[in-house]
């Protein structure tokens, strides 16, 4: 028997407000963080997982993650990792732990990054990047993963199995093109909301020569200023060019399709949270309105049963699955053959702190054995914070090349852990130095 002897827990930010990295209408002020975990076992073995936020609030996702934690402490880890389907189950549907949910917000979140971290150990002991782990499972695996609670009406597991079934045919040639050819990306390091127009216009051109196959930029803040950059992108890169925007749930319904009426003549590809993610029939009705538009939203959807409500309206043109913000990688899979039962194809939002590094995994898996192909799909990218992981994302020509290191992808190098651990890492330390001899105002808090 192999025990858990520890969860390790650190509140590990970056200072990305002071450059704007990440701005938008509501986040005006993000510094990326990950509230990040090691299952740590009697033998030596590591799992890593990790949910992102913006700053302050990250210390509340790490209590949780310290609370879920108990819950594996002593455990056999063997039993945890040959049932993940029971292991995420043991943690979602804790008796407890659920009345502060259940399934949604801080405790959805701080489950996943464990359930995450078991996905790493399993994936590491089989010695494959969780992509191919994944993708080399039977379906049956697969589906005892999955807990298809309060989406059964919509998927059932005789439907998954199907299309997991289904997707075995060709497997291994896609597998071998995704080796060879990556996954194509889109980026939206030229949009952030605090950036100047120069700075928005060399971003975008430079994401054009690197073959970055569309932008995404912000919107929001002002129809004006919205339609200003708009024009400047459009007439930098030509009418054609995709160019996606988001809005960050800045809008209420009414004022949604107004604004967007006001940006339609900019042909944006798709509109990213146009309203609040819980309102699956504002997301219909703004669909509606704005048609042909593409709709897009995912990544703060709190769980596979949003998901599943979205699709059933008929909310969404695009999905878009966030690595950490439902329950770890056994909801994930279950909101990929949702997308697949709908017809929707699903492009991941990633940036962040180790969102790409985790997120690529989906969309490998979900063109591997899922949607089996990779039209109107890509892998958002943002180029942040890469450094600090053990195996950091790779990109080439616009594509994510296949991640080769065996696990998720969540591992911190533990001297950024060290060093950006807040407040007393020695890179906060630095930064609160340099505030007070300058007299700038940036101010953080002592827990």
């Amino acid at each position: 028997m192999t025990k858990i002897t520890a969860i390790e827990t650190s509140d590990v930010r970056f200072p990305t407000s002071l450059s704007l990295d990440g701005s938008d209408a509501v986040n005006v002020d993000p510094d990326y963080s990950a509230a990040y975990v090691r299952i740590v076992a009697d033998n030596d073995e590591s799992g890593y997982g990790m949910v992102f936020t913006a700053g302050r609030g990250n210390e509340i996702v790490v209590t949780a993650i310290e609370s879920y934690g108990r819950l594996l402490v002593g455990r056999d880890l063997d039993e945890l990792v040959d049932d993940l389907g029971a292991a995420a189950r043991l943690l979602v549907h804790d008796s407890q732990l659920r009345w502060l949910g259940p399934e949604k917000g801080v405790t959805q979140m701080a489950a996943g990054a464990l359930i995450t971290a078991l996905w790493d150990i399993a994936a590491r002991r089989a010695g494959k990047p969780l992509w191919r782990f994944m993708a080399e499972l039977s379906p049956e695996a697969l589906v005892a993963a999955i807990d298809f609670t309060h989406i059964s009406d919509a998927l059932s597991p005789d439907e998954a199995l199907e299309i997991l079934r289904a997707g075995q045919v060709g497997k291994s040639e896609r597998i071998a093109e995704l080796e060879r050819d990556g996954f194509p990306a889109y980026t939206t390091s030229p949009g952030w909301l605090g950036y100047s127009d120069e700075k928005l216009l060399r971003l975008s051109t430079q994401a054009v020569a690197d073959g970055f196959g569309m932008i995404k930029l912000k919107v929001g803040g002002d129809v004006a200023d919205d339609r200003r950059r708009l024009g400047i992108v459009r007439e930098a890169l030509g009418a054609e060019y995709p160019v996606a925007i988001d809005a960050n749930q800045r809008w209420d319904v009414p004022d949604a399709v107004a604004w967007l009426k006001q940006l339609s003549e900019f042909n944006p590809y798709w509109i990213e949270e146009a309203t609040s993610t819980d309102d699956v029939l504002g997301h219909a009705a703004i669909r509606k309105e704005i048609a042909p538009m593409r709709v897009a939203t995912g990544e703060a959807v709190q769980s596979r049963i949003i998901f599943k409500q979205l699709l059933q309206a008929g909310g969404i043109d695009v999905l878009q699955i966030d690595s950490t913000r439902v329950a770890g990688v056994s909801e994930n899979l279950a909101i990929l053959l949702l997308a697949k039962k709908f017809g929707v194809p699903v492009c991941p939002h990633a940036g962040g702190v180790g969102l790409c590094e985790l997120v690529q995994h989906f969309s490998f898996f979900d063109y591997a054995v899922v949607a089996t192909t990779q039209d109107h799909r890509m892998i958002e990218y943002v180029d942040h914070l890469h450094e600090h992981f053990a195996e950091p994302v790779r990109i080439e020509r616009g594509r994510y090349l296949a991640p080769q290191r065996p696990g998720t992808g969540a591992e911190m190098l533990p001297a950024s852990v060290e060093r950006w651990t807040f407040p007393d890492g020695d890179g906060w330390q630095e930064i609160g130095d340099r505030a007070a001899v300058t007299g700038s105002t940036l101010t953080f808090d002592r827990e």
